[in-house]
């Protein structure tokens, strides 16, 4: 990883594996979510036409991260959105439960066209969120 990386795909047999990277730990999440939506569509590409608000709740950060994630899911089935970008990240921790708050931009997906498969799923298979030399790392595998 160079230091400016946000994000590398990793090998694997069957679905998409991916370690995202951030100085903090919503820098990691955003790039998390960038990474997966990257499956599909070149998120660089996509214009940040739409604003929502996601909101995700989990025991631990694994359970936190995969939450956040599959409301890209849930929005790219029920709305028809692809991620631009994530424009605001707040994550706290309230007794033994982490919530995050996020804005995020994007545009309709019919409107880009596609490079990968579709993101079924976000699963704990091989995941974690962790801080490695003082930057935070999270892996995650997809289900294609």
């Amino acid at each position: 990883m160079n230091k400016s990386q946000k994000y590398e795909y990793l090998p694997h047999t069957a679905d998409v594996k991916f370690k995202a990277y951030g100085k903090t730990l919503e820098d990691a999440f955003t790039n998390a979510a960038l990474a997966m939506s990257g499956v599909m569509v070149e998120t660089r590409k996509v214009k940040p036409k739409t604003t929502k608000k996601i909101f995700a709740g989990g025991n631990d950060l694994e359970s936190l991260l995969q939450c956040f994630l599959e409301q890209f899911i849930i929005l790219l089935d029920t709305d028809n959105f692809f991620l631009s970008d994530i424009k605001k990240i707040t994550i706290k921790k309230e007794g033994g439960t982490h919530f995050l708050i996020a804005t995020v931009a994007g545009d309709e997906a019919k409107n880009y066209e596609t490079i990968g498969p579709q993101v079924k799923a976000c699963t704990y298979n091989d995941m974690f969120v962790r801080q490695e030399g003082g930057k935070w790392v999270a892996q995650v595998v997809v289900d294609i």
